[in-house]
C-alpha cells in the first residue's frame, strides 16, 4: 500500500473457506489470508463473488470480516463486499464493514432489477452516503446486466469517498477515457487483461488468480510501474497458463477454493449451492492443470 495506492496494488477476491458441513471455517480463512499475504498480495477483497457473498449471511460477513481485520488488518487493505440490488442491505452491509474496521467496501451494480441510471446512482450514493470508508465501484455488466454508464460514474466520481473502480468489463479503451476523466483509481478486474489495463493506467487489480500466481502477478505490476514494459510483459506469460487454469471455466469461486484445498491450507472444498464443488474427477484433473501451469501442488 501507498499514498498513490489507497486501497493496495494487488488485491485478492478471497474465497470464503467452509467446514464440510458448510459452516465457515475462519481459522482456514485467516491461513488462507496470510498466505496470501506471504505470496504477492497487499490487500483482500471479503465477501465477494469470489467469497460466495450471494449465499452467506450478514451475521457471517461481520464474524469473517471481523476476524480477518483482527488477524492481518496491520499489513493489508480489507475491503468489504457490499453488493445487493436490495439497496438497503447494501447500506447495511457498508455500515457493518465500518463497523468491523474494514479499510473500505466494494459497491456493486445492483443486478437481476435492471434499474435505470438515476436507480444504480441513487444506490451508489446511498452505499457512499453510510460511510465514511473509501469506496470502490464494481462494474461487471456479464454479471449485473447492467453497466456503469458514463452519466452515473461521472456523477458519482463527485463523491469524495468514491475513490476507485474494479472494471470487469474487458473494454480497455473505455477505461482509460474514463481513468483520464475522473481521476479515480483504476483496478482491473479481469486476470487475463490485467497488463492491458495497467497500460491503459490501472493501478492495480482485483486478482482471482492471485489465489496461486500472486508473487508473479505482483511482479507484474512493480515491473509495469517502474517503465520495464518487457519485464511485465514476461511475467504476464509466466502466469498466463495458471490464469487460464483458474479463471478458463468460469468458475472463479469453485476453482480458487479448490487451489487452496491443494495448496493444503482448508481442509474442505464446500460449496453453497448453487455452486457446486468439482468432484473427485474433476478435482484431480484441475489440480493437474495447475501443475502444469507450475503451481507447486501435489497430485
Amino acid at each position: 500500500m501507498d499514498d498513490m495506492r489507497p486501497m493496495g496494488t494487488v488485491l485478492t477476491a478471497m474465497v470464503t473457506p467452509m467446514h464440510d458441513d458448510g459452516s465457515l471455517d475462519i481459522d482456514g480463512a485467516i491461513k488462507v489470508a496470510e498466505y496470501l499475504l506471504a505470496h504477492g498480495s497487499d490487500g483482500l477483497v471479503v465477501s465477494g463473488t469470489t467469497g460466495e457473498a450471494p449465499t452467506t449471511h450478514a451475521p457471517e460477513k461481520l464474524e469473517l470480516t471481523t476476524a480477518l481485520v483482527e488477524a492481518v488488518g496491520d499489513r493489508a487493505t480489507i475491503v468489504a463486499g457490499a453488493g445487493s440490488n436490495d439497496t438497503a442491505h447494501a447500506v447495511m452491509m457498508a455500515q457493518q464493514a465500518q463497523e468491523c474496521g474494514a479499510d473500505g467496501v466494494l459497491a456493486l451494480t445492483p443486478y437481476y432489477s435492471k434499474p435505470s441510471d438515476l436507480g444504480v446512482l441513487a444506490h451508489f450514493e446511498a452505499v457512499a452516503g453510510a460511510t465514511d470508508l473509501p469506496v470502490m465501484l464494481y462494474d461487471i455488466p456479464g454479471r449485473t446486466a447492467k453497466p456503469i454508464s458514463d452519466t452515473v460514474l461521472d456523477a458519482i466520481a463527485e463523491r469524495s469517498n468514491v475513490v476507485a473502480v474494479k472494471d470487469a468489463t474487458g473494454d480497455i479503451d473505455q477505461a482509460k477515457a474514463r481513468i483520464e476523466r475522473t481521476g479515480l483509481d483504476w483496478y482491473s478486474g479481469d486476470d487475463p487483461l490485467t497488463l492491458e489495463f495497467l497500460r491503459a493506467g490501472a493501478v492495480g487489480v482485483v486478482s482471482v488468480a492471485s489465489h496461486v500466481v500472486g508473487e508473479s502477478i505482483a511482479r507484474m505490476v512493480a515491473a509495469h510501474s517502474a517503465g520495464e514494459p518487457e519485464k511485465a510483459a514476461a511475467e504476464f506469460m509466466s502466469h498466463a497458463g495458471a490464469i487460464d487454469a483458474v479463471m478458463g471455466g468460469g468458475l472463479g469461486a469453485v476453482t480458487a477454493k479448490s487451489a487452496m484445498y491443494a495448496l493444503d491450507l482448508i481442509g474442505s472444498r464446500h460449496m453453497r449451492l448453487p455452486h457446486v464443488s468439482f468432484d473427485d474427477a474433476e478435482y484431480a484433473e484441475y489440480v493437474a492443470l495447475l501443475r502444469d501451469a507450475g503451481v507447486p501442488v501435489e497430485p
